[in-house]
């Protein structure tokens, strides 16, 4: 429609331009033929007045004859002189006014330009004599037809009668040259709008008159009578630059229904692709609101002032708020915990200012039912399309469900260490029995042998004194067996504390010294004099070291007596200690060492299979890290290191 009705507009500006171009046309024609019309009424009674005059002279002359000797000054040759001069003069396209006789010889002429002959001929061809044939036969003026006579081109002459007392007498010829008459006859005017030419009957130019140079357009004849005789007179109107206004108008409008035509194009284009860009948008709209709505990872975005933008259906349903309540809203948001407001303005205040941890950070929300939601939040800055920042955007994962799962885990993971730790009393069981024995014996042997001294009244003080002094070592012994024993299996929370690791170490190897005495290993301390305290639990450290010996203790079983060597060493290494259990037991094989750590793996017959596992766990749980490696004299070495960044 926008192309046809612009079509239907150039058709209705160019049908008006041409109708006016026609007018114009039309115009100039009705100009041309009414000018034309003008010049030949102009000719005609310019050449009627001439004629009168030349019949005037006539007339007085053949008076002046029948007056014959009265005044010389009313002679025919008098008057013929002095009106020819008159005629000649005022009249520049008559070139010549000749008097002739009866036979037709030149009585005289004006001016005297006649030849040697006084014959009619001469003046041009034998029209010359015809037309005075006709004149001197009809009694009335006669024009000749055109002839050529060098140099003056093209002539005509009128021929006039003259009677002298009712007899022909002669006749007044007065020569006109066609290119005098319309070199003298048309205006100015006329010659800087036409071409104005006189043609024969052949078509042929006699002459013609313009003051302009041009390509001919439109023409208009009419026939020249007088003098007739197939003459025409054409006028020619050249082709001009035409009305510039309407030149101008007319490329104008050409040029701005092209331009028209381009923009409808281009136009219609753009809008296909506009369209094509719209319902890809809608498209990819529908797509991004479908995938909003189906993720469980709730978004957030904040303009640079904290603002809320946007958030999408999975961030509303972990706060309960909709999101018209929460777009516009600036801190203190409705999800912040009152009771934690210095920690979100914190978070805030990290996020806003670009200095949030890439690895994200745990923040609690409080939904609208009071329950605490917690969240690890990943803020990320908004750059819009022309790359600038316009806020901030942020991923909120709900991790409650892993809390409780960390929680469930922790709890599963303490149950299994204490249960390790019980089932390594339980294995340790005779050993410590043994350990706790000899104290109790000792302690019975001295309390007897006491209370034999004092019934028997043979005792001294210091005597006494020396034995009770022995007894409360026995017991302080027995004790320390117990309350170790008693620590390291009772049940509490993972405690990180600072400590010695001097002390974990002396502590585990007494646990297991009684163990490695029955199975006659040597335990090696190869301890630097100084050694950094760290950051950890002492009791799980403690589990780690001990199940690692008992495990190098009971590889050793097969391994004659004499290279049963338990190495314990400790080191720092760059910012980390480093801490090594050497056993010279039977090493661990291939097929064996992918699946050590792994949970419910044992080679013993009565093993949970859960020793490794917890004891990597632990290791981990202090930030560091447990491998083993084959021993060079033989066995295995067990290693693991705790970091020493706790400052």
């Amino acid at each position: 429609m926008p192309k046809l009705a612009v079509g239907l507009l150039v058709v209705s500006l160019v049908s008006l331009l041409w109708l006016l171009h026609r007018n114009d046309v039309e115009e100039q024609r009705d100009t041309l033929i009414a000018d034309i019309l003008w010049i030949e009424q102009s000719f005609r009674f310019h050449l009627a007045g001439n004629e009168e005059l030349v019949n005037q002279t006539g007339l007085d002359m053949g008076t002046a004859a029948a007056e014959r000797g009265k005044q010389r000054e009313r002679s025919p040759a008098h008057i013929f002189k002095v009106r020819a001069q008159h005629i000649v003069k005022n009249n520049p396209e008559v070139e010549q006014l000749i008097w002739l006789d009866a036979s037709g010889k030149v009585v005289d002429a004006y001016p005297n330009q006649v030849s040697d002959h006084q014959e009619v001929d001469i003046f041009g061809s034998p029209v010359t004599r015809d037309a005075f044939d006709f004149a001197h036969k009809l009694g009335k003026a006669t024009y000749t037809d055109p002839y050529q006579a060098a140099p003056l081109g093209a002539q005509i002459e009128l021929f006039v009668p003259i009677y002298h007392q009712g007899e022909f007498a002669g006749a007044l010829v007065t020569v006109y040259s066609l290119k005098s008459m319309l070199t003298h006859l048309v205006p100015w005017w006329f010659a800087e709008k036409y071409q104005l030419r006189i043609l024969d009957d052949s078509g042929s130019v006699l002459a013609s008159k313009s003051n302009i140079q041009g390509e001919p357009g439109l023409s208009y004849s009419l026939p020249f009578d007088p003098p007739g005789h197939g003459l025409m007179l054409e006028g020619i109107a050249y082709r001009g630059a035409g009305n510039p206004a309407q030149l101008v108008l007319a490329g104008a409008i050409i040029v701005l229904a092209g331009a028209v035509f381009w923009s409808l194009f281009a136009i219609r284009s753009l809008i296909r692709k506009r369209l094509a860009a719209e319902q890809a948008l809608r498209d990819e709209h529908a797509f991004r609101q479908a995938m909003e709505d189906s993720m469980i990872i709730g978004m957030r975005a904040r303009d640079m002032e904290g603002r809320i933008t946007y958030v999408n259906p999975a961030f509303c349903r972990m706060c309960g708020y909709a999101a018209e309540e929460l777009v516009g809203r600036l801190p203190p948001l409705p999800y912040w915990d009152p009771n934690s407001l210095d920690t979100h303005e914190e978070q805030n205040a990290l996020v806003l200012t670009g200095h949030a941890p890439n690895e994200g950070f745990e923040a609690g929300i409080r939904h609208r039912d009071g329950h605490t939601v917690h969240t690890m939040v990943y803020a990320t800055p908004l750059i819009d399309a022309a790359g600038r920042q316009t806020g901030w955007i942020s991923s909120v994962v709900d991790i409650s469900e892993r809390k409780k799962a960390q929680a469930l885990q922790r709890q599963q993971q303490e149950k299994l260490e204490l249960t390790a730790r019980l089932v390594t009393m339980g294995e340790m069981a005779s050993t410590l029995a043994h350990e706790l024995n000899q104290p109790l014996s000792a302690i019975a042997s001295y309390t007897t042998g006491c209370l034999n001294r004092l019934e028997s009244g043979a005792y001294s003080s210091d005597e006494l004194s020396g034995a009770l002094q022995k007894l409360a070592l026995q017991a302080q012994r027995a004790g320390r067996i117990i309350r170790r024993v008693h620590d390291f299996v009772r049940r509490r929370e993972p405690q990180r504390v600072i400590c010695q690791l001097y002390d974990v170490i002396d502590d585990s190897i007494a646990f297991v010294e009684p163990l490695a005495r029955k199975q006659q290993v040597q335990v090696l301390r190869l301890l630097p004099p100084h050694l950094p305290k760290l950051l950890a639990d002492p009791v799980l450290l403690g589990q780690v070291m001990i199940n690692l010996m008992r495990n190098g203790i009971d590889a050793m079983a097969a391994t004659p007596v004499e290279r049963r060597q338990l190495i314990v060493e400790a080191q720092v290494l760059e910012g980390q200690v480093e801490v090594c259990i050497a056993d010279r037991g039977c090493g661990i094989g291939p097929e064996v060492a992918e699946k050590l750590f792994s949970p419910f793996f044992t080679t013993k017959t009565e093993g949970m299979g859960m020793g490794l596992n917890i004891c990597r766990s632990v290791i981990e749980f202090h930030g560091g890290r447990l491998w083993f490696e084959p021993g060079a004299e033989g066995g295995t070495v067990f290693i693991f290191t705790l970091p020493l960044d706790w400052e």
